[in-house]
């Protein structure tokens, strides 16, 4: 078993099956790997990608997703990406299927899935489909207490807005007004006086762009009836208080270019700005971030920018060599302003 520091900034060319049980157990931040797709492409020759059958591609990668699974720390995450396949004009649902699988274990849990939406996605010759545009990147914890910064997801979203600004003197007096009218109990209202109080002071402060107030009896109950939450409130205080902070939604959708790299020898890279946007989600500084399929590097390039330590694994030596040289060059070329 290495010493996990030995390993920090650094691409190990190998097999990923054997190199992972050689990295320490609960050692690693986050996991983010795009493996060979099943029958896809040429990745050199034999490995991941090239099975005959998909269920022997889907096992292989099981395999593999074990052993991340023990080299994350409980805060951690495994996040994969993989791309469908048709066979005899079908579509396998390759990612799903691995998903699912992956389900049955109960080994972790299945957080999110991550849509990325190419804007400029490769036009197929097939005249009776249309053009596949978008991939899963599912992300996958194996405790509650991952390390979650939703904020800094497309934060740029919210920079590009402006600060918010601050609300006027009258802003939630109909409220109170409504309360006295309201059918609550005399200790309910006095809680709701209070809540409003308090709320009406952060838009005033422009903590909170505004809010809304739904009240037992006189507004209609949330969308759905669902059980929990403002539901919950209703029931139990007799009112709900919705803050709206007015930043961007954090939708599980991400759009971009497919992207291509000059002098790139690798047939599939992903874009730089995705795995921008997920490691601001699921890492921060310093934290230790390992791709098994480094392929042309782009987790490495990405990781470093972000100040983040990087452990690359890669099979193929040509690619090691492609990879290392491009990290080299950005740590040369790159500004500290983050691209959007």
């Amino acid at each position: 078993m290495q010493n996990i520091t030995e390993l920090l900034n650094k691409i190990i060319c190998g097999d990923c099956n054997k190199i992972l049980q050689e990295i320490p157990a609960n050692s690693v931040d986050c996991v983010i790997t795009s493996p060979p797709y099943f029958c896809q492409r040429e990745y050199g020759g034999g490995g991941i990608g090239n099975e005959t059958k998909v269920e022997e591609y889907i096992d292989n990668l099981i395999r593999i997703f074990h052993q991340c699974v023990r080299v994350i720390k409980p805060t951690g995450t495994i996040v994969f990406n993989l791309g469908d396949k048709y066979i005899d004009g079908n579509l396998l649902l390759v990612p799903y299927r691995f998903a699912i699988e992956i389900q049955k274990e109960n080994i972790v849990k299945l957080i999110n899935e991550l849509t990325w939406v190419k804007v400029n996605p490769t036009p197929k010759q097939c005249l009776k489909k249309l053009i596949p545009a978008t991939e899963p990147f599912f992300i996958f914890s194996k405790t509650d207490d991952y390390y979650f910064n939703r904020d800094a997801f497309l934060d740029y979203k919210d920079k590009l807005c402006g600060s918010k600004k601050k609300a006027g003197n009258d802003v939630g007096k109909k409220y109170f007004e409504l309360i006295e009218k309201s059918n609550l109990s005399n200790e309910e209202k006095t809680q709701a006086k209070k809540e409003l109080n308090e709320v009406i002071m952060e838009a005033q402060q422009g903590k909170i762009e505004s809010f809304r107030m739904k009240i037992r009896g006189l507004h209609a109950l949330p969308y759905g009836g669902q059980a929990g939450g403002r539901l919950t409130q209703i029931e139990n205080k007799g009112f709900t208080i919705i803050k709206i902070y007015g930043n961007s939604m954090r939708r599980d959708v991400i759009e971009s270019n497919v992207e291509t790299i000059k002098g790139n020898i690798h047939p599939a890279i992903y874009p730089e700005f995705l795995i921008q946007e997920i490691l601001k989600l699921l890492t921060k500084e310093g934290d230790f971030i390992l791709d098994p399929f480094l392929g042309s590097g782009t987790t490495a390039v990405v990781a470093q920018r972000l100040k983040r330590n990087y452990i690359g694994i890669e099979i193929h030596s040509e690619y090691v060599n492609f990879a290392e040289n491009r990290i080299k060059q950005d740590k040369n070329n790159y500004t500290l302003d983050l691209f959007i």
